[in-house]
């Protein structure tokens, strides 16, 4: 690996935010997911959530292109659900709140009130119906994002660009991509080492992970997959007749 390439990949690692996610809810444009994935990939995100629990879109969302995504799905943990409950259950395992986006609105919330900078996932909605009700029943709390104009709502990936850079605003205040990482010393250089594996291996990468109620714990972002970790160079050779 040349020198600029480990020291950008180690300056990616130091800023990244654990502790901070999205959940798309029912996104049918894969479009949309790929734009909400690079604004991830921009603040230091390392996994996202995609829920579908409509069956007409037949999880056209995950189809995701290199050039839309700009090559960050490979950087980012997707996890795919389609049970609601196990999806929020999951994710406030891990990061204990969950806000939903809305429409502004009498009695919502402006994203600036919330801090952004405690852990957080952050989710979004359909792009016709936006978050749905029984979504709506499980979420922590909700926000808006304050507009002055004859537009009801931003699109879905504009929206979270919008919030995650507040997100990132609030947390750079703490010095969260600088002075105080997240990850610590030793999380930091085993997700490097993650990553390592990752671009020596010819394997496609930029599958997301279905996840079930029968689904093992999630791994934390810095832990190597199983099918990432190397194989064993020892050849077994076959028994001969003489063994047998």
């Amino acid at each position: 690996m040349q020198p600029t390439r480990e020291q950008k990949i180690r300056s990616v690692i130091r800023q990244s935010q654990p502790d901070l996610t999205v959940i798309l809810e029912n996104i049918f444009d894969p479009l949309n997911i790929s734009a909400v994935l690079r604004s991830c990939d921009a603040v230091g995100i390392r996994e996202v959530f995609v829920l579908y629990t409509r069956q007409y879109l037949d999880k056209r969302g995950l189809v995701l292109g290199k050039r839309t995504s700009g090559g960050t799905f490979k950087w980012i943990d997707v996890y795919h659900f389609e049970d609601l409950a196990i999806c929020f259950e999951r994710v406030r395992e891990r990061y204990g709140r969950i806000l939903a986006t809305l429409p502004p609105g009498p009695g919502t919330e402006e994203i600036y009130a919330h801090d952004l900078a405690e852990p957080v996932a952050l989710l979004f909605g359909n792009e016709d119906e936006g978050v749905s009700a029984e979504a709506q029943r499980l979420c922590d709390g909700s926000f808006t994002i304050p507009q002055a104009g004859f537009a009801e709502s931003l699109n879905i990936s504009v929206a979270c660009a919008v919030t995650l850079f507040e997100a990132r605003r609030q947390r750079s205040l703490r010095g969260f991509y600088d002075t105080h990482p997240k990850l610590t010393p030793e999380q930091q250089e085993m997700l490097f080492d993650r990553w390592s594996g990752m671009l020596k291996s010819d394997k496609n990468h930029r599958k997301p992970v279905l996840i079930d109620k029968d689904s093992e714990p999630l791994l934390p972002v810095f832990v190597r997959r199983k099918d990432e970790l190397p194989k064993s160079n020892i050849q077994v050779l076959p028994k001969t007749s003489f063994d047998l």
